[in-house]
C-alpha cells in the first residue's frame, strides 16, 4: 500500500499541474446578483449569530461558515462546471486566504508572546497615550502586530471600570485600521498595492498629513468621550505599576516577519508554479513557509508562562481563520462581477466612479472602495478598483495619483466600519470578549463608528488638504 501512495499522490500532482492551463475561469458577465447572496448571507451571519443566537453561533460557527461556502461552490459547480468552480476554489484558497491567514498567524503568535507587565491605570490620559503609541507603531509592525502587541494591557489596564467597550472600539478604529497607512506593512491593501508596483515609500509621502488630521481627530473624541465616562463613573483609584516588556526575542521575530515580506517582494527570480490555473511564485511560497517557522520558534522560544499572562489561546485566530475561509469562498462570485467591468452586474461602480468628462471620480473611489472595505474585506476591495483604474502602478502614481489615494485612503480608514472590514477588527473583538470585555454587536459597533468616523470622512472629502487629493 505504502508503494502505491506516492505514487498516486504524485500521479494527482501531475495531474493538476497538466490541467492547470485547462482550467476554466468564472465569467462574471454571465452572473446576476442572485449570487451575491451566500455572501450576503455569510455577512449576515457573523452580523446577527453573536447577538441572536449566541450559544449556537459559538459552538457551530465552523459549520455555519462551510454551509455558506457549499452554498457557494455547488451552484458555481452546477452553472458552470466542476473544473470551473474548482478552479475559482484553489485560486482563492491559495492565491488570496492563504498567505493573508499566514501572516495574520505569524503576527498573532509573536505579538502574542509579548508580556508587558504592569499596569497604566486606565485614566483618560493614559488611555490615550496607549492609543496613539498603537496608532504610530501600526504602519512599522502591521495592525495586526500592534493590536496584538497593546490590546492586552490595554484590557488590564481598563478592568476594574464598569464602561470600557469604548476603548476597545476606538482601539479598532486606530490601531487595528488607521493607523496602518503609511507603508505596505501597515495594512494588507497596501500590501496588495505594493505587490502591483506601488513604491514602498509613497503612501507615506502621499498620505502622512490626511492620517495625521483623521488620527488626531480621532484620538481627541476618544479623549472627551472617555473623560466624561471616566468622571460619571469616579472609579476606585487605579493602581499603576511600572511597565516591563517580557519575551523580547518576538520583537526580533516580528523584525523577521518584516524582512521576509519585503524580500519576497524585491526577488523576482522568475519562477512560478501552476496549480490548476492559480499561478504561484517561489518567493512568495517561501515566504509563507519563512512566516510559519517564525511563529513555531516564537512557540519554542517564548517561555509557556508569557503566553499564559498573556491569556493567550488559539481561539481568536482559529475564529478569525475560519470566518475568512468563509469569507473568501463565498467572495468568489461577487468578485467574479466586480471583475467584469461595464459587462457585469456591478456596472454601475465604473459609471459612478467616472466624471462626466471621462476621468476617475477621487470621491467617488474614496466613498465606494470605503464602503465596499467595510464588508468585502479591504485587500480584495482594493484591488478590484485599483484594477478598475486600468492598473498601472506608474499612472496612478503620476497623473492619477489622486485616485490611488484615494483608493488608499478608503480601504484602510473605512476597514474600520464594521467587524469585517479588517482582519485584526474581528480577532481584537474575539479577544475582548474572551477577556470579559462587554463589547457591542456588529450593529451596534457601527452605530459607534457611524457616529464618529463618518463625519470625519465628510470633512475629508470636502477638505482639499493635498494637491494630489481633490475629493471635492
Amino acid at each position: 500500500m505504502r508503494r502505491r501512495t506516492a505514487p498516486a499522490a504524485l500521479a494527482v500532482l501531475l495531474g493538476l499541474t497538466s490541467a492547470a492551463h485547462a482550467a476554466p475561469a468564472l465569467d462574471g458577465t454571465q452572473m446576476a446578483w442572485p449570487w451575491a447572496l451566500p455572501f450576503a448571507g455569510m455577512l449576515l451571519s457573523i452580523a446577527t449569530g453573536p447577538l441572536l443566537f449566541p450559544r449556537v453561533w459559538h459552538h457551530h460557527y465552523g459549520k455555519i461558515a462551510f454551509g455558506w461556502a457549499l452554498l457557494t461552490l455547488v451552484p458555481l459547480a452546477i452553472a458552470f462546471s466542476i473544473p470551473a468552480a474548482l478552479a475559482a476554489f484553489v485560486h482563492a484558497a491559495l492565491a488570496e486566504y492563504l498567505s493573508f491567514i499566514v501572516l495574520l498567524f505569524a503576527l498573532y503568535v509573536t505579538a502574542g508572546g509579548i508580556l508587558i507587565k504592569g499596569n497604566l491605570g486606565g485614566t483618560p490620559v493614559k488611555n490615550l497615550s496607549v492609543l496613539a503609541f498603537g496608532t504610530v507603531i501600526a504602519s512599522f509592525v502591521g495592525t495586526t502586530g500592534a493590536a496584538m502587541i497593546l490590546i492586552r494591557p490595554l484590557i488590564r489596564a481598563n478592568a476594574g471600570r464598569k464602561a470600557n467597550a469604548h476603548v476597545v472600539i476606538f482601539f479598532i478604529f486606530l490601531v487595528a485600521n488607521i493607523g496602518g497607512a503609511l507603508t505596505p506593512l501597515g495594512d494588507p491593501p497596501l500590501f496588495v498595492g505594493f505587490l502591483h508596483g506601488v513604491d514602498f515609500f509613497w503612501t507615506a509621502q502621499h498620505l502622512w498629513l490626511q492620517t495625521a488630521i483623521v488620527a488626531l481627530l480621532v484620538l481627541a473624541i476618544f479623549f472627551a468621550v472617555d473623560a466624561f465616562i471616566y468622571r460619571r463613573e469616579k472609579p476606585a483609584s487605579l493602581d499603576a505599576a511600572p511597565i516591563r516588556v517580557r519575551g523580547r526575542i518576538n520583537l526580533v521575530l516580528i523584525a523577521i516577519i518584516v524582512a521576509a515580506i519585503l524580500l519576497s517582494a524585491a526577488w523576482q527570480p522568475g519562477i512560478t508554479f501552476n496549480v490548476y490555473g492559480t499561478t504561484l511564485t517561489l518567493p512568495n511560497v517561501l515566504r509563507d513557509v519563512v512566516l510559519i517557522l517564525t511563529a513555531l520558534v516564537s512557540l519554542w522560544l517564548t517561555p509557556d508562562e508569557h503566553r499564559e499572562a498573556n491569556g493567550f489561546t488559539f481561539e481568536p485566530i482559529r475564529e478569525v481563520a475560519i470566518l475568512f475561509a468563509g469569507i473568501f469562498v463565498a467572495i468568489v462570485p461577487v468578485m467574479a462581477m466586480l471583475n467584469a467591468g461595464a459587462s457585469g452586474t456591478f456596472a454601475f461602480l465604473l459609471q459612478a466612479v467616472t466624471a462626466r468628462d471621462g476621468l476617475p471620480h477621487e470621491a467617488a473611489y474614496f466613498w465606494l472602495t470605503g464602503l465596499l472595505s467595510a464588508f468585502l474585506d479591504n485587500a480584495p476591495t482594493y484591488l478590484v478598483f485599483f484594477e478598475l483604474t486600468g492598473g498601472d502602478a506608474k499612472a496612478l502614481m503620476g497623473p492619477l495619483a489622486g485616485t490611488l489615494a484615494a483608493i488608499s485612503m478608503g480601504a484602510v480608514y473605512m476597514g474600520a466600519l464594521t467587524y469585517i472590514g479588517n482582519a485584526p477588527n474581528l480577532m481584537v473583538y474575539a479577544i475582548a470578549g474572551e477577556q470579559g470585555v462587554r463589547m457591542p454587536s456588529f450593529f451596534g459597533y457601527m452605530l459607534w463608528s457611524l457616529a464618529v468616523l463618518v463625519p470625519l470622512f465628510l470633512l475629508l472629502t470636502l477638505l482639499p488638504i493635498s494637491p494630489l487629493l481633490r475629493l471635492s
